[in-house]
């Protein structure tokens, strides 16, 4: 059941993808950064409580794509605003973004390979 899950899932996100109106943009480690360093950009942590509190980037927020409540959160969010969404690998974030997209987001950032990829080039992370 979990596999169909998953397969059900991968499959809502390419077909999400690959109808978006290109509002997510999948960024490197060293753009990812440059775009970030613009404060208007309000930067995503997507993973869990625990995972963000164990090391983040700074300045970011916390709204887990896991928690259930991760549709209806992001609905509170500005969507004339741009956001730069990272996770541990890039996976969770590019379902979120996929989300972000469908549901009306203009602008959108996703780190590839996530934090994983973030603190193998050498970038600072800080815990709470």
């Amino acid at each position: 059941m979990k596999r169909l899950f998953a397969v059900l899932v991968a499959s809502v996100f390419t077909l999400t993808a690959c109808g978006s109106t290109g509002a997510v943009s999948t960024m490197n480690v060293n753009d990812f950064a440059k775009k970030i360093s613009d404060t208007s950009i309000v930067l995503l942590d997507v993973r869990t409580p625990a995972e963000f509190a164990a090391g983040h980037i700074a300045g970011a927020t916390n709204i887990d794509f896991e928690s259930g409540t991760f549709e209806s959160d992001i609905q509170k969010l500005d969507k004339s605003k741009s956001y730069a969404v990272y996770c541990r690998s890039g996976n969770r974030s590019g379902q979120a973004t996929a989300l972000m997209a469908k549901d009306g987001f203009k602008t959108i950032f996703n780190l590839d390979g996530g934090i994983i990829n973030w603190q193998s080039e050498g970038n600072a992370v800080v815990t709470n």
